[in-house]
């Protein structure tokens, strides 16, 4: 089911199922990516409780092999509201029998999507209501229409609020290589840039702007706190939008079930304890 959050410049729209981000219209134009399945059916994913994939689909905990899909599972489920109200709403989703055969831990995962003049905060919580430590991780696949407006997509690029020195992630290896950007801040958009499928920095600022010449509309997305931030979209396509992904984790390395106790960019959280991150787009 749709639900929807409004102020007096932003409406939006968020899906139920998955608490996905749907739509965010600013003068009755649309700038979240609307699916079109000959690129992408998604719009928004929210990725809970690994980013990625695993090895092989599956991953390890004391001694137990679980199946896992690309991202987890949250995309899937259908949340709960658990708050709502004309500028907010909060979903829920709560571990059960479906969620313990995948992720053995008991939980409650909490999306929150707040409009505030013309920025929109998404906020993440997982608490752990079981009894014994739980490993986590959240991220966010946003997509925006490219153009917003005017223009082709080549006439858009990224600038991060910046300069900076990135590097590229090389998710199956770990390997970090320096990712060249114009004048250290900005990345200008081409199809060809997603040949090889996504591109993942670290290192880089904690803010990032969709923007061109040819348009007075722009998307920011403020991500500090995430220690990734990625660029999508379908590769080897003329694809009309592009995802900008701030990632807390990461996929697993290639070669072996990763053991989640002992894998990287995971969060540890103790019984009745919670974790929260946050980002924010801004929309011009």
């Amino acid at each position: 089911m749709y639900y929807t959050i409004k102020n007096d410049i932003l409406t939006a729209e968020i899906n139920s199922k998955g608490a996905e981000l749907m739509s965010v219209k600013k003068d009755n134009v649309e700038y979240i990516w609307q699916g079109n399945p000959d690129y992408w059916t998604g719009r928004a994913y929210n990725l809970f409780p690994i980013c990625g994939r695993m090895w092989e689909g599956k991953y390890s905990y004391k001694g137990n092999i679980y199946e896992l899909g690309i991202h987890g599972f949250i995309r899937h489920s259908e949340c709960e509201v658990y708050e709502y109200s004309e500028s907010k709403i909060v979903f829920s989703l709560k571990s059960n029998p479906e969620t313990l055969k995948i992720y053995p831990f008991n939980f409650e995962y909490f999306a929150e999507f707040e409009v505030v003049g013309n920025k929109l905060i998404t906020r993440y919580t997982a608490t752990n209501t079981g009894s014994e430590n739980m490993f986590c991780t959240f991220g966010g696949h946003p997509g925006f229409n490219v153009p917003l407006d005017f223009g082709n997509f080549n006439d858009y690029y990224l600038e991060f609020c910046n300069d900076c020195s990135p590097c590229e992630i090389d998710f199956a290896t770990g390997k970090e290589t320096p990712f060249k950007i114009r004048n250290n801040k900005f990345i200008d958009l081409e199809h060809s840039l997603f040949d090889n499928d996504s591109i993942f920095l670290t290192n880089a600022a904690n803010s990032v702007t969709l923007k061109s010449n040819k348009s007075n509309r722009e998307v920011t997305v403020n991500y500090p706190g995430f220690k990734y931030i990625g660029i999508w979209h379908k590769p080897l396509s003329d694809a009309p939008y592009v995802c900008i992904e701030p990632w807390c984790g990461s996929p697993a390395l290639a070669g072996s079930y990763a053991d989640l106790q002992t894998k990287a960019d995971m969060f540890e959280i103790k019984p009745k304890q919670s974790k929260s991150v946050s980002f924010d787009i801004i929309f011009k």
